[in-house]
């Protein structure tokens, strides 16, 4: 889907500016379209849904292997048949590439 997706994170222990709108937007504009801005451009967010409990779970797995992998871990509210996935880099209050990676990389698991 984008060069986003081949990427690695980078550590942020803070002491940068978060990305602007304006970036937020064009990195934004490179992923799923079910990726939304916040109105502040602080995080992302987008929200899955399953056929059941099982197939969630199985998505969140492989979501957290990635996080992992990553060292870059979204927020998630997982329900029977849905996961919502928010990301923003906590240490700068805001967006970071890192969170468009891993977004990247969470629209390539299969929903099947």
């Amino acid at each position: 889907m984008s060069g986003l997706s081949d990427r690695r994170c980078r550590p942020c222990e803070g002491g940068v500016e978060p990305l602007a709108r304006a970036e937020a937007e064009r990195l934004r504009a490179s992923l799923h379209e079910g990726w939304q801005l916040a109105s502040d451009a602080r995080s992302i967010r987008r929200e899955f849904a399953f056929r059941d409990f099982f197939r969630t779970m199985s998505f969140v797995n492989a979501l957290a292997h990635i996080a992992n992998l990553e060292d870059h871990h979204p927020d998630l509210e997982v329900g029977y048949n849905y996961c919502r996935v928010r990301f923003t880099t906590h240490a700068i209050r805001g967006l970071s590439e890192n969170d468009f990676i891993c977004a990247a990389k969470i629209d390539l698991i299969p929903l099947a």
